[in-house]
């Protein structure tokens, strides 16, 4: 899905047995002397944000509880009740990093290599004729979003910058898109550069590594992401819906987008074959911190693979983790976004620290609640600034 817009006081610095050592790492003592602000007050203040309907959040350190918060409402107008604060919500393209995290896993286990050729995973878009220069694109491309392959999700603009508006029907909920459809869309898109060029954010990449791991495992993605991640993490509340309409199980927030008319529309019924494995995973606060506490620390990839995912590319980002220097050089964040709603997993180096939260939307531009969600990071991460 869209990648997570956020202007100051954040700075964009870029966009299975090691999984069982995670479950058994203790806790640190350490959790419990940690200065944190109060999340139900950031949650309050972040509810009260132009084009916030409702908002959720949860702290993490060491993996204890330090503090959970929701304020606003269920939906549109202080509709349907508070939203639960431990509630389900769409994490958008955070999903990436759990797929990015399957398919190295995979590598891991000799199942492919990081310099493997996307012909020779998936033919069919060369017979198709649905990438161009597939017989040059790698596997370690597509995860670092260097491959070239123009993105499916929005029309660019003249100047080739990315679009504003998705280039689907929102408010359809019930199509069913095969993924090979979604790639089809970005095919007379122009190339963003050369194989491993330069860094540029395109949904189309994790759509075709999704299709990847399905194709060498012979299971559907959500069933591997729940055997190589949820299930070992303990994740019993995320998962990855596949098929439209099925949306969020559960009380939860909805989000809402305006039609052609600026009529503000319910769009919780978000078409899940749309998003998939560019952005589809469903999850809480508690499960999302979970996940990015064991890949921050170590525990889901060998250092050589995990590296290919963090370490910094020529021009100075990261694939995956914007860094944020409101409050210490050690925070990086993760966040997603797609029509009715903007999520955010603050988190330290150390892996330590982790604040995720989630807002429901009742407007197309999510850069005043981004700068928000920045705000509330600060209030409970750095209390006395």
């Amino acid at each position: 899905m869209s990648s997570t817009k956020v202007r100051a006081p954040l700075r964009k610095a870029g966009l299975a047995a090691g999984v069982a050592m995670a479950m058994m790492a203790p806790a640190w003592p350490a959790a419990a002397t940690e200065r944190v602000g109060s999340v139900q007050k950031a949650m309050e203040e972040l509810a009260r944000t132009p084009g916030v309907v409702g908002a959720v959040g949860g702290v993490y350190i060491d993996g204890q509880s330090v503090g959970l918060g929701s304020a606003g409402s269920r939906l549109l107008g202080g509709k349907g009740g508070a939203i639960p604060a431990g509630s389900r919500f769409r994490i958008g393209s955070q999903t990436k990093q759990m797929v990015a995290t399957v398919v190295l896993q995979l590598v891991n286990e000799g199942r492919l290599g990081v310099d493997d050729k996307l012909a020779d995973l998936l033919p069919e878009v060369v017979n198709k004729d649905l990438v161009t220069r597939a017989d040059e694109i790698t596997v370690r491309q597509m995860l670092r979003h260097t491959s070239g392959i123009p993105d499916w999700y929005s029309e660019p603009k003249p100047d080739g910058s990315e679009g504003d508006d998705p280039s689907f029907d929102v408010f359809d909920f019930t199509t069913h898109y095969r993924p090979l459809d979604l790639v089809k869309w970005s095919r007379d898109r122009p190339r963003t550069g050369e194989p491993g060029e330069k860094w540029s954010y395109s949904n189309t990449n994790y759509t075709l590594l999704g299709l990847i791991i399905e194709r060498l495992t012979g299971h559907d993605l959500a069933t591997e992401l729940q055997r190589h991640l949820f299930g070992p993490l303990k994740m019993t509340k995320t998962y990855l819906p596949l098929k439209p309409p099925e949306g969020i199980k559960g009380p939860h927030g909805h989000g809402y987008y305006p039609d052609t008319n600026g009529r503000l529309r319910d769009v919780d019924r978000f078409n899940a074959s749309i998003a998939g494995a560019a952005g589809g995973v469903v999850s809480t606060a508690h499960d999302v911190s979970a996940y990015q506490r064991a890949f921050t620390q170590g525990k889901l990839l060998p250092p050589e693979l995990q590296r290919v995912l963090t370490d910094r590319l020529p021009s100075g980002l990261r694939a995956f983790g914007s860094s944020s220097n409101s409050c210490g050089d050690d925070l990086y964040i993760m966040g997603g976004s797609a029509p009715g709603f903007l999520a955010m997993t603050f988190y330290s180096e150390d892996g330590r620290r982790q604040f995720a939260l989630s807002v429901t939307l009742s407007t197309k531009d999510n850069s005043r609640p981004g700068q928000a969600m920045g705000k509330a990071m600060e209030t409970v991460f750095c209390p006395s600034t």
